[in-house]
């Protein structure tokens, strides 16, 4: 088990590291072309913190293990909201003052729900991979579109992305970076799901659970500092928009990609167990974090309570770990 669970450690140390390179090289080509802080946020930024996990997903497929792939796109929203947000909104509580995250929560309703629709008759063939992607896309277009209109200024996530933005840097360099960046991710992302298929199959345990713990909290550690850190540093609106639109990504991506791989039948788990917990999960994080006809909020107590709904869920596959063995 030493060599496997060396290939894990490393492939997410990788992941974290190539994650970061690719973003930084993508934002500042983009920023070179002339494109807004705003918009190089909302979607090349978005795209970049969810490469990992869609690259997992694709490799996952195409190794013919799905359970993976679907396991690591649920279970990195529910790490997402449970965890990353529990997390953050402990240590320091949030307040959401963007009226373009307003707009993404219906965003991230409407591709769960879509998802949701596209599995019910227990399958995840290649139309619905590609009507998920067919919808990343479209928000991509979408974000692009709001994140253009805003760019003026007024919505204050604006101003908080440009000032995380890479320093400035040559178009050589950046897209150097980019490459090298994307090279690693592809290598790191071999590696994580070598090692994780390998542990499953020593323990027992279904390829699912492992997508939905073991990869599914080690991609989601570059959304949980990011968040932490931008809490911290008064960034409040792009610490949950950070999480908003990886669960967007991740839904329509990741899944998307794995559906048009390897179409398969899907885990009867993923709609008793994974989907309502994750949906429910959303509904909690929008009562809570959306704010009507106010600034939205997050306080240290619904933090703990995000943390206690995720250690529940933890707690639930572990006890169905057990019945698998």
């Amino acid at each position: 088990m030493l060599t496997p669970s060396l290939a894990v450690f490393a492939g997410f140390a990788l992941l974290v590291w190539s994650a970061d390179r690719f973003v930084i090289g993508a934002a500042a080509t983009a920023r070179n072309m002339g494109v807004s802080p705003l918009v190089i946020g909302l979607t090349i930024v978005g795209f970049g913190t969810s490469a990992p996990e869609m690259l997992i997903s694709a490799i996952s497929a195409w190794d013919e293990n799905p359970g993976v792939a679907v396991g690591n796109a649920l279970g990195s929203n529910i790490t997402n909201m449970g965890l990353v947000l529990g997390a953050t909104a402990l240590v320091k509580p949030l307040t959401v003052h963007s009226g373009t995250l307003q707009r993404e929560y219906p965003m991230m309703f409407i591709a769960m729900i879509l998802a949701l629709a596209l599995i019910m008759d227990g399958t995840l063939g290649a139309m619905d991979g590609i009507l998920l992607g067919a919808g990343l896309c479209l928000v991509m277009y979408w974000m692009a579109r709001m994140g253009k209109r805003e760019q003026d200024g007024l919505d204050p996530m604006a101003a908080e992305f440009e000032a995380e933005l890479p320093p400035a840097m040559s178009t050589v360099k950046a897209l150097t970076w980019l490459t090298i960046g994307l090279v690693i991710l592809l290598l790191s992302s071999r590696m994580v799901v070598w090692g994780a298929v390998d542990i499953a199959r020593h323990f027992g345990v279904s390829d699912l659970i492992i997508g939905l713990t073991v990869i599914a909290i080690g991609t989601s550690l570059p959304e949980l500092a990011a968040s932490v850190v931008s809490a911290l540093k008064g960034e409040h609106d792009i610490a949950i928009g950070n999480v908003i639109g990886s669960n967007i990504f991740n839904i329509l991506g990741v899944l998307g990609i794995s559906g048009i791989i390897f179409p398969h039948a899907v885990d009867p788990d993923v709609l008793s167990r994974d989907f309502p917990v994750m949906i429910g999960l959303a509904i909690a994080l929008f009562a809570m974090a959306y704010g009507f006809r106010r600034p939205g909020s997050l306080s240290r107590i619904e933090g703990v309570l995000l943390l206690a709904a995720y250690v529940g869920y933890l707690t639930m596959l572990g006890f169905a770990t057990t019945a698998q063995a």
